[in-house]
């Protein structure tokens, strides 16, 4: 303890003192909290020292009073903690001595920087250059700088960065290239680039330490041209290496010669037809494609144009081929290219031939055949075509389009009119447009019957045939009538035929047949063998005679003698039966039952189930016409009408017009309608009249009253002579206004324009006689023979052509009433439909014939 041994103690301050002494240049150098706690430290053994001879002369010198160790001790804690605060407040003014100079020197150094960098963001954000940094940590890339506006570059950062939308694409892709490089491996790089508004930039790319620097710099005018000639050599040189890329590896030979024409480049297509190496040893060896005469006549050609172009032919591997050639001259030589056209010499030589041959061919043929080129102009036409349409070769030689050779068939009346012309021409002619092959009916003037097929050819044109089936329609018609003649009469005959073929197999036979011999439908079958039917007939006959009907069939008759005979069958019948040998080796048997209760009863039958069924048919025709036709077209007819009323809705001109067109189409489709039930209803025998007393005056007027339209649109006249006529006749009124009403339409269309027509009605002694009489051409004697036919329509110089019933329907009213019609007509004195009907009929007719 320092009280038990204050010697001790006092050697200790003055050791302690010692090496405070020995280490304040060390406590002095530190910094920080621990230089502070060695420098109270140190402050602390100081005063202990200082104290330290006052506590031994205390102890040496005695005092009075006696000081205790514990105030020894607080007076040496004091003067300490004193002296500690002197030494702290003399290192304290020292080091902020030192501060405050580094501070001035650290001033000057940020101030050195700041001019620095101020220089340097001056030098950086000039207007004619502008920098892309990227840092190493892959951050986002800092720029600076500004680049002139007519340099096409945006100053928006993001716009700017995305190279490829103000750089044109050659430019942007080689920047991009050159960065990645730039960035990955170091690569430095300087370019010139063009944006897209045509000015070029300098572009310069290096990599520091830390940083991948690229710089664009915005050049002058001097270096703008030069960049500019740059690029464009740059372009130009990448342009010539892609065309002769090109051209080396065309199929084609092609060369380049020198303006003193000698041999200056050739691609490997022209060293291979030279047999050379390559192009460059067919230079050297100066190997010629073509020939001395076709180089003389290339030459030649030149002094008078710069492009020369023909075909010439030279020797390739020993044989000749064709080549279209095409050899352009300038001032500093010239270069050519051939392209061989051997095998499109040979096809088109080929198709000129076929196209001879075909022609020959078609010119043979009985079938009208009419080409047109893409441009609707005829191109071929065989003896057929003129001869079917009768047009002068001189016309056809004249190359006329088709609507011109459609047109005059038209004018010359060898095709039928149209109500439409125009359309039916449009949709003919459609057939250039169309991709499948088309098909139309004609029926002419004359009678003909015409099939008409367009083909579309690959090129354009069309190919028209005109297939005359005039004669195979009429054949066919005849051979089907015959057909169903035939076929009606063995079906209807009470007698039963079979007939069977030379190998023994039935080809045809009638329901008599059938029944006669109690045979089911399958055995009746086309194709059964005759023993097949001996099979079942013998079990119907006490006697069957077909065991020798078999041997006639399938025998060897040498001199095919016909058989007679007679059977009686198990049910009491007794047939008679003949087998007749027919000329191309068929046998036809016959079976007649010679019962004639029997045979008179089957007869009666069949006669009167056929009537029924007729009767039938023709009912359910005139109710399903009635209902189909006649209803829609009434509503047609009914909507057209509310249509063209003003409280509908305004129309425009065409809207009206198309309204009128239906209209009338509508009523003249509903008369035709009317007048096939009307002759349906005559010929179904279920018309019948309402006789009354008719009088004459009224009727005529309402007929005249009726076609009065028709005849003041083309200005013809009516001419009424009734004074020899009686007052009134007995017949049915609405029937004789149509049959006159039918005689004046009729007379109105073959009448001539600004004519008359006259109307005649007198009395004579079977009756009464109407007499229609018009000035027109009057009828030839064919068409006289036809014109009470139905659907028989022929223009006849007549302005319109109707469905042919008009007379059909007069014929056939006139003769209900028991009465008559006659023509007389003749060349230069018209014609006169004379109708004569009795006063009073005494019976009527139920069905015209």
């Amino acid at each position: 303890m320092p009280g038990e041994d204050p010697h001790r103690a006092g050697k200790a301050a003055r050791s302690g003192q010692q090496d405070s002494t020995g280490s304040m240049p060390g406590i002095c150098a530190g910094t920080g909290p621990g230089r502070a706690r060695r420098a109270l430290l140190l402050a602390g053994s100081a005063l202990a020292g200082l104290f330290a001879p006052v506590a031994a002369f205390a102890q040496a010198t005695p005092a009075p009073p006696p000081i205790s160790t514990v105030e020894v001790i607080q007076l040496a804690v004091l003067a300490g903690v004193m002296g500690a605060a002197l030494l702290l407040a003399i290192i304290t003014i020292r080091e902020r001595a030192r501060t405050a100079a580094e501070n001035v020197t650290l001033r000057a150094r940020i101030a050195d920087v700041n001019a620095a960098l101020q220089r340097s963001e001056a030098l950086l954000n000039l207007r004619d250059q502008r920098v892309v940094i990227w840092s190493g940590d892959d951050r986002r890339p800092e720029l600076a700088g500004a680049l002139p506006l007519e340099s096409g570059a945006p100053e928006d950062r993001s716009a700017f960065l995305a190279f490829g939308r103000w750089m044109m694409p050659r430019s942007a892709a080689a920047l991009e290239h050159a960065v990645t490089a730039l960035r990955e491996k170091g690569t430095a790089f300087d370019l010139v680039i063009e944006s897209q508004s045509g000015q070029p930039l300098e572009v310069q790319g290096r990599k520091s330490a830390a940083h991948v620097i690229v710089r664009f710099v915005s050049l002058s005018e001097a270096q703008r041209g030069h960049a500019r000639l740059k690029l464009e050599n740059r372009q130009l040189a990448a342009e010539h290496d892609t065309v002769f890329g090109l051209l080396d590896a065309l199929k084609m030979p092609v060369w380049i010669r020198a303006a003193d024409g000698a041999l200056k480049w050739a691609n490997r297509a022209y060293a291979v037809a030279v047999e050379a190496a390559n192009g460059a040893a067919a230079v050297r060896d100066g190997k010629e494609f073509l020939g001395s005469q076709a180089r003389t006549a290339i030459a030649e050609a030149h002094t008078a144009r710069p492009v020369f172009e023909q075909t010439l032919s030279t020797v390739i591997g020993g044989d000749r081929h064709m080549f279209a050639v095409t050899d352009f001259a300038a001032a500093d030589g010239s270069a050519g290219l051939a392209s061989d056209v051997s095998a499109i010499e040979q096809v088109r030589a080929e198709y000129e031939r076929t196209v001879r041959s075909h022609a020959d061919t078609l010119d043979q043929l009985n079938t009208a055949v009419a080409i047109f080129d893409a441009d609707q102009k005829l191109r071929f036409f065989n003896q057929a075509f003129q001869k079917l349409w009768e047009l002068d070769s001189a016309f056809l030689g004249s190359d006329p389009d088709n609507a011109l050779v459609l047109d005059r068939l038209r004018t010359e009346g060898k095709i039928a009119e149209q109500p439409e012309w125009r359309r039916w021409k449009e949709g003919l002619l459609s057939a250039y447009r169309a991709v499948e092959s088309q098909e139309h009916w004609w029926h002419l003037p004359d009678g003909k019957t015409i099939r008409v097929l367009a083909n579309p050819q690959p090129k354009g044109g069309v190919t028209w045939v005109f297939e005359n089936l005039t004669e195979k329609i009429d054949l066919e018609s005849r051979y089907q009538t015959a057909v169903r003649v035939q076929g009606e009469t063995l079906d209807n005959l009470a007698e039963g035929v079979a007939v069977f073929g030379p190998d023994g197999r039935l080809r045809l036979s009638n329901p008599a047949f059938t029944t006669l011999w109690g045979l089911n439908a399958d055995a009746v079958k086309p194709g059964v063998h005759v023993s097949a039917i001996r099979t079942i007939a013998d079990r119907r006959a006490k006697d069957s005679p077909w065991a020798a009907f078999v041997a006639t069939v399938t025998g060897f008759d040498e001199e095919r003698r016909d058989r007679h005979g007679q059977v009686e069958l198990t049910d009491g019948s007794v047939l008679r039966h003949a087998a007749i040998h027919l000329p191309n080796g068929q046998v036809m048997m016959t079976f007649v039952d010679v019962t004639d209760s029997v045979n008179v009863e089957r007869a009666l039958k069949d006669k009167n189930e056929a009537l029924l069924k007729a009767d039938q048919l023709k009912n359910e025709f005139v109710q399903h016409v009635s209902y189909e036709l006649r209803s829609p077209l009434t509503n047609i007819i009914g909507f057209t009408e509310l249509m063209a009323l003003p409280a509908t809705g305004p129309l425009t001109g065409k809207q009206r017009e198309y309204l009128e067109h239906i209209g009338s189409s509508s009523s003249v489709l509903l008369t035709i309608v009317n007048d096939i039930l009307d002759l349906a209803t005559v010929d179904a025998g279920i018309m019948q009249l309402d006789i009354s007393e008719v009088e004459v005056g009224r009727t005529i007027a309402a007929a005249a009253e009726l076609v009065a339209d028709r005849l003041e649109e083309h200005g013809i006249g009516l001419e009424v002579d009734a004074a020899g006529a009686p007052r009134s006749f007995h017949g049915d009124e609405i029937r004789v206004r149509q049959i006159l009403y039918n005689l004046l339409s009729n007379a109105a269309s073959y009448a001539p324009e600004r004519s008359t027509v006259r109307l005649t009605c007198r009395g004579v002694a079977e009756g009464i006689e109407f007499a229609v009489h018009d000035d027109g051409p009057g009828m030839a004697p064919d068409v006289l023979e036809m014109v009470f036919r139905r659907f028989e329509s022929r223009a006849n110089g007549g302005r319109r052509r109707g469905a042919g019933l008009g007379l059909s329907i007069v014929k056939s009213f006139v003769e209900l009433h028991g009465g008559t019609v006659r023509i007389d007509t003749g060349e230069a004195r018209g014609t006169t439909v004379i109708c004569t009907f009795p006063d009073a009929p005494s019976g009527i007719r139920e069905a015209a014939e």
